[in-house]
């Protein structure tokens, strides 16, 4: 049976695992795996996982050099979030010196129906997340898509089509926009951030329009 904050220290064991070259001999022979620039990202409870371990909740010996939070989520409610708890303290608090991109969603906070509660409530979701940054950082809304917009349109299995359309409210758009405008946010980030190649990103941070496929 898993504990609480499990996810965290299995997130930490996998990173210890790239470091010990257990990626390398699993890839192609002619890719090499670059870990002197890893990322770390996540969705959801995965979201939190990922600034959970860049703040040190997981021993591990490997440095990062970006952060990904997808519509991160801490728990079900501001008193009641999920452990560790790391969403505590004056906005700024989180120590990394990392650049980092939080992607929310406008309709996580808002429920599907009356009997389920958001997926993404207000004071735990990506809003609180990214209050939580420094700088060097950045913040985009989907404001028209849910929390599990960015999934495929069909999930495999009775569990996967009930999580997917059925508990967290999802806009009105086409599920492919918003898994393209996510990507594209993703890719442009990186490539700045861990390539220098900043045409896009700046061009986005101008626009933000301009991430939409």
């Amino acid at each position: 049976m898993l504990e609480p904050g499990d996810e965290v220290k299995f997130a930490g064991k996998v990173v210890d695992w790239l470091a010990e070259e257990g990626l390398q001999p699993l890839l192609p022979e002619n890719v090499e795996a670059k870990l002197d620039k890893l990322v770390l990202s996540g969705h959801s409870k995965g979201g939190k996982t990922v600034f959970a371990v860049a703040l040190g909740y997981a021993k591990t010996n490997l440095k990062f050099s970006a952060l990904v939070g997808i519509d991160p989520v801490a728990g079900p409610c501001k008193s009641c979030e999920t452990f560790p708890p790391i969403l505590t303290g004056m906005s700024q608090s989180f120590n990394l010196n990392i650049p980092i991109v939080v992607i929310g969603t406008g309709l996580g906070p808002e429920k599907a129906n009356f009997f389920i509660p958001p997926c993404a409530p207000d004071g735990v979701n990506h809003k609180e997340f990214f209050n939580k940054c420094k700088p060097p950082c950045a913040h985009f809304v989907a404001t028209e898509y849910g929390h599990m917009d960015m999934l495929d349109d069909v999930t495999p299995g009775l569990i996967g089509s009930i999580l997917s359309n059925c508990i967290c409210k999802d806009g009105k758009g086409p599920r492919d926009l918003m898994r393209r405008t996510v990507g594209g946010l993703v890719v442009a980030f990186l490539r700045a951030q861990l390539n220098g190649l900043w045409k896009d990103f700046n061009a986005i941070l101008a626009d933000p329009y301009l991430a939409l496929p």
